[in-house]
């Protein structure tokens, strides 16, 4: 009923739209009054007839005639409307009366590359697309690449996103560009207008009530139809927490549709939105919709479902397109755009958020993702568009923010298709942001939106996060998106305020300290004692925050700085705050009086190791930022009086970061190890990269600013008691007490002393932040990267990720690395480093604050190392600290108080007794840098004096009055110059000591009253370090007459050892030279008429072979290759390739007795070169099974090898393996003795016996003649089984094997294609060999390594002896059917041509197949003449395809008059070919060319021979074979037996030959390949390379962004991945794409592997610049890809943006690896090495 009902509509339809009149439509409405009511009544008959008619067989032409009926009878009347003429013409005309605005405004697709200018940009989201990027002046600069989410826009054109270079060639405004605030309206018709106004109103207005529209089954009014079909939609919606799996699965449960549907419809669901998935009656529709629901709501909220009526559904879709329509219209006119911004923006009669656009943005969240999409779209190219109403948008925007993020908050939508997502348009332009602030009081908004987003407190009103949950990490990744907005707005600072924007700036300060007052103090921790904490607390959630929050803190700071009033005015607040935070404090705490070293201090008891502590303190740490701004902008000695200093009480500033760092230290004395890891992971955040500059420094900061505000001995003493060491160091006995007492208490207090001292050194040394010292701002970013590079080497990305970024992802980096490091190149494999230049490492610190315990360790030896490799001293004394600023400046005076000093000397009086636990070498040496630092300090006052001032700081004098009840710290330190448990810190010491008296010279110097006691001191020291310097430089000598006498003892002995055991070394050098299968001369010609080397025919030599011992990898037992004994196997790696083939599109070829010159699918075999026992390796492989099986009953996880298929690992090198060879011995030498026929009567034998062996297996059925059987030729002869069982057992093992993997079927040993494909995977493996050996240019011997060598010898001489393993017929079949391609045979049909054969192919199996025949002749002829005679043959056979198949251009060369002897054979030769051709192939003169042609052409099949006899034969290769060079032609064919003119096979054979070349030539398929039939292979065959990549990586992306899904009607594909072997683009890793192969759903990767590289493939994923390696269906691995920055580094994930350029080397590396046929070995390797690579689904990529 409803089809014939839907065919009857399509047919009134289509005649409505014969009889429709665009032109007149619109004249009529022109006409109208109400034109509002006239277009509805249009609408209301015409979208329901034209749109949403159901579900149709052909979904694309469907679309397709949707399509063009709403453009005809819909669209069409409205443009004739709008522009009162034709619109192809009207619209042309506005377009040349437009001036084309100067912005880009280009819309993201998702995946296409932008690009931001790191020099230029205002802020990291200004980005460029390609065309403008490469127009402009940003791509000479440092710039950063990224893939695009989707829905940004380019930003060429606004000159508030760049700094300079705003324009790009093609956008930059024109001198007559008119002036901005001219309005485009005026430059329009005024009738077109007031008639676009009143269209754009009531087209927008029907569009907004559409998509707004709630009721499933009514219209608005006058929309109604004017009859309602019973017609229902089951529309269902997307939403993020439903899988593709469960919404596939629900489908095909409730629509009862296939899995491929299903698929459908979930990617269509994802990608729009929504998607009908039924269409029928309100019932039919109802009853899938419980379904849905019913199936999805078990886990979570069910999915979105609703019934619709199909008008409702056609009106929606069609305020889509009008939308996109009017989207298109305002491209053409600036004019029109800005009626539709006014048309959009236009208050309506409700008031306030009454106009059309707001009702879009408040409705956002209840709309589908597609209609989100559109109208998004809209608002870019309009109101983004135009600057006027872009501002009063923003306005509108900012209005409604808290609304549309609580929406936001509650819509479970991606924020990318949220309107929400549309603020970094608005909030990033500078002046906007600070209109909107000071207008509407943006910032306090967005911060008072988050703070009411996190709801959850603690009884002092601090944030309090429950377990973080996914539920919970989900609704705070969406509050955090508020932070973004905030850090959009405070991006870029004001250069100049005005009154307002300072009150609301300070409005916004006060709600963010409101913010940071909920953070002081959260997460408290108390030390658990006794027993382990139960339930690790939540911590994630607080740092989660504070890192989101880092770089907001730091820009407020920035923006303080920039204004003296502003940051005054902060600091007030930030006080007041802190004393509030501080007001919660506990008051009871008991006061107590601290008394050490003649000075008392009052306190109050805490204990961090018994109280609440905790690590988040902002309020402190925003206070301590502003107070160095205090310093650096020097507001603080300007105006003191404006400042609150005296409400400062600096015991309380310095408390709570204090504590926060005794609780590192505990942590680090082991005191917290009771608390569990959250603990240890807040510890590491907090001196983290991407916390420390907000966390850990500005506590230091704050010490700072206490220490300095404070009397040093006071500040000394808190210090000591808030470590809880007090008591160690005021008074001398305590110590010793505390000895004795526990063992781990005491080990506690020496790492707490360590700590104290460490940061003692931070507080006085820590001066490299503009404003705590006199330094410049890059000094700091120097300094970081200086102490890096201490440690090792490092690239450039593993420095920027050490350095800290500021809000733009900058670190400074770039700016200063050449000034303190040199760059190296990186080679083929790891990436470029930075080493520090050596004169910046008297800058080294060993206690720089941000060395992590592991990284200060490195750092101090590799300095140790470096200095003692310079021959200098190994002390690593402080570098001198930059001046401190006045508002720090008395920092000093903490090294020369009393209190330290009195803790320098209790240490240092610990030391001269050996440790016995009581102290530690780690506390000596930071006691030793505090006194180096004050002689610095002193030593740099000294030397800055000038005139009369009186140098305060008078270190070295106190250092000589002796302790309370020690003696003076300069006593102690001589006395601790020697002891031999100090060797280590001698040569710090004497450093010690030399500064001593330098600054006594000095000081001599400035006061002439130089008191006698310092120069009486002076002598004494000098002659100790006299003393030392002689003591060292004796024992230096000692040890090198030492070291000198040793080597000539070992000289000695070695020679002694050589001319004892003389015969075992002549041996082994003889085995060296033999095994490096060169030794040429190790048999002496046995023949005179023969050359010495040769490996086929009548003369070859075999090499005089020894015996060939092996040993068992698995059991170390020796043995000897026999046929005979114990079978001996290798193991090996057979795969199927299509590598050397151009052709792809191959079909199987299941009758693989010929193979096609263009080898599209050949077996190539590998080996590891491992040899093993057959029995050993037996019970290897059994094992393997065995544990497999177990493996698959515990866990059902890959492993990298699939035993099922016969693979397994190497036990030696666990290379992957599926096969193994079996050894065998060489084979005999030449019997020199017997004749050698000629070709001709060899040719008349092999005839007969052919003939003869015809006859046996028709069973002499046929009547006539006998024919006649040559002598010694016996038919009824059975050779004697050359091989023991084992052997003959392991080469079963291996024929199966190839069998196998070539025919991808069950193995059957009885088939006749065993032998073939076991010859098949010898030839092709030679040929892959030699071509390798071709490109790379290496000699033809000699040059391979033995794993090639053993395997290539192995696989020859097992195809040589793998007839006997199959019934003798099945050879002499085999051999019969070949020798009739080359010499016809009346009784063998279907022979190939002459051009569809491969002639190394042919010649192996021919040769190898000739042994079947041969050993049935008792004759005593020997085997080589026939081998030589069938190379001659396919030599000719060859010369002949290559003449046929050659093209040669006709070239002018100046030839010499007389012609070759080889030219003029190869004109002789080519000619006869065009006797019998005639016109098929071209006429060539030049005899010159034709001879070279051949030359190339012949080369590879000879070098392929001279391989295969090589290893057939076990010859020794000649000389000249074993050195790359030129083509040593003469060298190769002397080794074959050829004349050196192979032509001269022809000439003195002609009359044998001729008939054969006539035969040849007269096969039908000659001509007709000839004539253009099939696709003709060339000689030399070309090798295969992979694809070709562009240099620079942005064009790969773009290339990818235009890719769109061939599945998905135009969906941009998620994953383009391009295929390197043959540059398809493939969409990856999506439902889309899958397809089936064998059975199993795969990806498009793994389909196209099948097709394209026989089950392997090699791809580039271009969104994340990896190489993906693919083999088979259960095997892949990532390998780096061939692009790198310009710091030799590569960037998988595309994470760091810097431009990525092609390295040829790397690239040639992947193609080498493919080539050699090594990537399944690799993925072995990887995954083997990486188990996580073993558990991905590589079939779904």
């Amino acid at each position: 009923m409803a089809a014939a009902q839907t065919d009857r509509e399509t047919a009134s339809s289509g005649s409505e739209f014969l009889n429709f009149s665009a032109k007149d439509t619109a004249a009529r409405w022109l006409a109208a009054s109400d034109l509002q009511q006239e277009v509805f009544v249009h609408l209301c008959r015409a979208v329901p007839s034209l749109l949403c008619l159901g579900p149709s067989t052909e979904e694309r032409r469907a679309e397709q005639r949707e399509e063009l009926a709403c453009q005809l009878m819909l669209l069409a009347p409205l443009e004739w409307l709008l522009l009162g003429q034709e619109p192809t013409a009207g619209l042309g005309l506005l377009q040349e009366g437009n001036q084309p605005s100067p912005l880009c405004g280009h819309v993201f697709k998702v995946g296409e590359p932008t690009y931001s200018c790191r020099e230029c940009a205002a802020d990291p989201t200004c980005v460029l697309c390609m065309e403008c990027f490469l127009g402009s002046v940003h791509k000479e600069h440092r710039y950063r690449m990224t893939t695009s989410g989707g829905g940004g826009f380019c930003d060429c054109g606004d000159a508030e996103a760049w700094k300079k270079g705003p324009y790009c060639h093609k956008h930059t405004p024109t001198t007559t560009h008119r002036d901005s605030e001219e309005d485009p309206v005026a430059m329009l018709p005024p009738d077109m207008v007031a008639r676009s106004y009143s269209i754009f109103s009531i087209l927008l207005k029907y569009a907004v009530d559409m998509l707004t529209w709630q009721p499933e089954d009514t219209l608005p009014p006058g929309l109604e139809p004017p009859e309602k079909a019973d017609t229902f939609y089951c529309m269902l919606f997307n939403d993020e927490v439903h899988t593709y799996e469960q919404v596939i699965y629900t489908l095909q449960k409730a629509v009862s549709c296939s899995q491929k549907e299903a698929v459908s419809f979930a990617t269509t669901v994802d990608r729009d939105g929504r998607k009908s998935v039924r269409y029928g009656d309100y019932q039919f529709c109802e009853q899938s919709k419980s379904v849905i629901v019913r199936n999805t709501s078990r886990q979570s909220k069910p999915l979105r479902v609703e019934v619709m009526h199909s008008s409702v559904v056609a009106h929606q879709c069609f305020a889509l397109k009008a939308l996109s329509w009017m989207g298109q219209i305002i491209q053409y006119s600036d004019g029109l755009r800005r009626v539709l911004c006014q048309v959009g923006l236009q208050k309506g009669p409700e008031g306030e958020n009454s106009s059309l656009v707001d009702q879009l943005m408040l409705n956002d969240s209840k709309m589908w993702k597609g209609a989100r999409n559109i109208y998004h779209q809209l608002l870019m190219n309009s109101l983004l568009m135009d600057l006027k109403y872009k501002k009063i948008f923003a306005i509108q925007f900012a209005k409604n923010y808290r609304r549309l993020q609580t929406d936001f908050m509650e819509d479970d939508h991606e924020r990318v298709v949220s309107v929400t997502s549309l603020s970094v348009q608005l909030f990033t332009v500078p002046t906007m942001a600070r209109m909107l602030m000071v207008e509407e009081n943006l910032m306090t908004t967005i911060i008072r939106t988050f703070v009411d987003h996190l709801r959850h407190r603690d009884l002092q009103g601090r944030f309090q996060f429950d377990r973080y949950t996914a539920q919970q990490a989900f609704k705070f990744g969406r509050v955090q998106s508020l932070i973004g907005d905030l850090k959009y707005v405070l991006i870029s600072r004001p250069s100049e305020w005005t009154d307002q924007l300072r009150i609301k700036f300070l409005e916004g300060l006060d709600a963010f300290l409101e913010l940071l007052k909920c953070m002081q103090g959260m997460d408290p921790v108390v030390r658990q004692v006794g027993q382990h904490i139960e339930m690790e607390p939540e911590w994630e959630a607080a740092f989660t925050l504070q890192m989101k929050l880092t770089h907001i803190i730091s820009m407020i700071q920035e923006w303080c700085s920039t204004d003296e009033h502003v940051l005054i005015e902060a600091y007030r607040r930030c006080l007041s705050a802190l004393s509030h935070c501080h007001g919660g404090l506990p008051d009871g705490e008991q006061p107590i009086s601290l008394s050490l070293a003649g000075h008392a201090v009052e306190s109050f008891r805490y204990q961090v190791s018994q109280e609440k502590v905790s690590i988040h303190l902002p309020v402190c740490r925003l206070l301590a930022g502003l107070h160095v701004l205090l310093s650096r902008t020097e507001v603080a000695s300007r105006f003191p009086e404006r400042l609150p200093l005296g409400e400062l009480s600096p015991p309380l500033l310095i408390e709570l970061p204090l504590r926060c760092l005794v609780l590192c230290a505990q942590v680090h004395a082991g005191m917290w190890r009771r608390n569990g890891f959250s603990l240890i992971n807040q510890i590491y955040y907090y001196h983290n990269v991407k916390c420390r500059v907000e966390m850990f420094d500005k506590d230091v900061i704050m010490l700072q600013a206490g220490a300095s505000m404070m009397d040093p001995n006071h500040f000394l003493m808190i210090l000591l008691n808030r470590f809880e060491l007090f008591h160690i160091f005021s008074s001398t006995d305590a110590r010793r007490r505390y000895r004795d007492i526990n063992k781990d208490v005491s080990q506690q207090n020496n790492t707490l002393i360590e700590e104290m001292l460490h940061l003692i050194i931070m507080v006085i040394s820590e001066r490299y932040l503009s404003g705590v010292g006199q330094v410049e701002p890059f000094d700091e970013v120097r300094r970081e990267i200086l102490h890096q590079l201490s440690i090792r080497p490092m690239a450039h990305s593993e420095l920027v990720k050490a350095l800290p970024e500021n809000g733009n992802k900058e670190t400074g980096l770039e700016k200063v690395i050449d000034s303190v490091a040199s760059f190296k190149k990186p080679g083929v494999t790891g990436r470029g480093l930075y080493e520090l230049r050596p004169d910046w490492l008297k800058h080294f610190n060993l206690y720089f604050h941000h060395f992590s315990r592991a990284d200060q360790s490195k750092a101090e030896e590799a300095q140790r190392k470096l200095r003692r490799q310079n021959g200098q001293d190994t002390a690593l004394p402080p570098p001198l600290p930059p001046p401190l600023c006045p508002l720090f400046a008395s920092l000093v005076n903490l090294l020369q108080c009393d209190v330290m000093l009195s803790v320098c000397g209790a240490v240092l009086s610990w030391a001269i007794e050996p440790s016995g636990g009581g102290w530690t070498e780690s506390m000596l040496q930071r006691v030793l840098h505090l006194v180096g630092l004050a002689l610095l300090e002193e030593q740099q006052q000294l030397e800055n004096i000038d005139g009369d001032d009186e140098v305060t700081f008078n270190y070295s004098s106190k250092i000589t009055r002796p302790g309370e009840s020690t003696g003076s710290i300069l006593s102690l330190l001589e006395s601790l110059q020697n002891p031999p448990h100090l060797e280590v810190h001698k040569d710090m010491i004497t450093w010690i000591l030399k500064m001593v008296s330098n600054i006594k010279t000095m000081r001599e110097l400035t006061s002439a009253s130089s008191s006698v006691t310092i120069s009486q001191r002076h002598g004494p020291e000098e002659s100790v370090r006299d003393r030392d310097r002689a003591e060292r430089s004796r024992k230096a000598d000692l040890a090198r007459q030492r070291r000198e006498k040793i080597m000539v003892q070992m000289s000695e002995m070695q020679k002694h050892f050589i001319s004892q055991n003389k015969e075992l070394f002549q041996q082994s050098m003889e085995d060296l030279e033999a095994s490096s299968s060169a030794n040429a001369n190790s048999a002496p010609p046995s023949q005179p008429g023969c050359v010495s080397q040769v490996c086929v025919g009548p003369c070859r030599m075999a090499r005089v072979n020894p015996r060939q011992l092996v040993t068992c990898i698995l059991c170390q037992e020796e043995q000897e290759v026999k046929g005979h004994g114990r079978a001996m196997v290798l193991a090996a790696f057979i795969q199927r390739s299509t590598v050397l083939s151009k052709n792809r599109t191959h079909t199987e070829n299941h009758q693989p007795l010929f193979m096609h010159p263009d080898l599209s699918l050949g077996i190539h075999t590998a080996s590891c070169g491992h040899i093993m026992h057959a029995t050993c390796w037996q019970r290897y492989f059994e094992a393997v099974q065995l544990k497999e099986q177990r493996r698959q009953q515990r866990l059902r996880g890959h492993t990298s090898y699939d035993v099922e298929n016969g693979e397994f690992l190497c036990p030696l090198c666990e290379c992957l393996s599926n096969t193994v060879i079996p050894l065998l011995p060489h084979t005999h030498s030449v019997e020199h003795s017997v004749d050698h026929p000629s070709l001709g009567a060899w040719l008349k034998t092999t005839n007969q016996q052919i003939a003869a062996l015809h006859r046996k297996q028709t069973d002499g059925l046929s009547e006539g003649e006998e024919p006649v059987v040559p002598e010694g030729f016996r038919l009824d002869f059975t050779p004697q089984p050359p091989f023991s069982s084992s052997v003959n057992e392991m080469m079963t093992t291996f024929s199966l094997s190839v069998y196998k993997v070539a025919l991808k079927t069950n193995a059957n040993d009885q088939d006749p294609r065993v032998p073939v494909l076991l010859w098949s995977t010898a030839a092709y493996t030679v040929q892959s060999i030699e071509r390798l050996l071709m490109e790379e240019e290496k000699p033809l011997f000699g040059s391979l390594p033995c794993r090639q060598d053993d395997c290539l010898s192995s696989l020859t001489r097992f195809s040589s002896a793998c007839w006997t393993a199959a019934p003798l017929t099945t050879a002499h079949t085999h051999f019969i059917r070949l020798f009739a391609a080359l010499v016809p045979d009346s009784q063998v049909e279907n022979s190939p041509s002459l051009l569809d054969m491969d002639m190394f192919h042919l010649l192996v199996y021919s040769v190898l197949s000739y042994s079947s025949v041969h050993s049935l002749d008792q004759s005593g002829v020997s085997v080589d003449s026939a081998h030589l005679h069938l190379l001659q043959l396919v030599t000719v056979a060859h010369l002949v395809q290559i003449l046929l198949t050659s093209t040669t251009e006709e070239v002018c060369m100046d030839q010499d008059s007389g012609a070759s002897e080889e030219e003029e054979f190869t004109c002789q030769l080519y000619n006869t070919l065009r006797e019998h051709l005639g016109s098929v192939i071209p006429e060539v003169s030049s005899g010159w060319q034709l001879s070279r042609c051949v030359r190339a052409g012949v080369l590879p099949f000879l070098r392929s021979a001279a391989l295969f006899f090589h290893y057939l034969n076990s010859t020794e290769p000649p000389d000249d074979l074993l050195v790359a060079g030129p083509v040593q032609w003469e060298a190769l064919c002397s080794f074959l037996s050829l004349p050196s003119n192979l032509l001269q096979l022809h000439q003195t054979n002609n009359t044998l030959l001729e008939p054969l070349i006539h035969r040849w030539c007269h096969h039908p398929a000659v001509r007709s390949s000839l004539e253009g039939g099939g696709v003709m292979v060339r000689f030399p065959r070309e090798s295969n390379r992979l694809i070709e990549l562009p240099e620079d990586y942005s064009v790969l992306i773009n290339q990818a962004s235009s890719f769109t899904c061939p599945r998905s009607g135009g969906d941009k594909s998620r994953a383009p991945t391009l295929c390197l072997v043959c540059g398809s683009m493939l969409c990856s890793q999506s439902y889309c794409c899958q397809t089936e192969v064998e059975g199993e759903d795969v990806g498009a990767c793994t389909a196209h592997t099948f097709t394209c590289g026989a089950g392997l493939g090699l791809f580039l994923r271009v969104r994340e610049s990896q190489v993906l390696f693919v083999a088979g269906k259960t095997k892949g691995c990532f390998y780096p890809p061939p692009y790198l920055d310009d710091y030799g580094e590569t960037d998988q994930g595309l994470k760091r943006g810097n431009p990525l350029h092609l390295c040829s080397d790397r690239y040639r590396k992947i193609e080498r690896l493919w080539r050699q046929h090594g990537v399944a070995e690799v993925i072995g390797h990887a995954q083997e090495a990486n188990q996580t690579l073993v558990a991905i689904d590589w079939q779904h990529l």
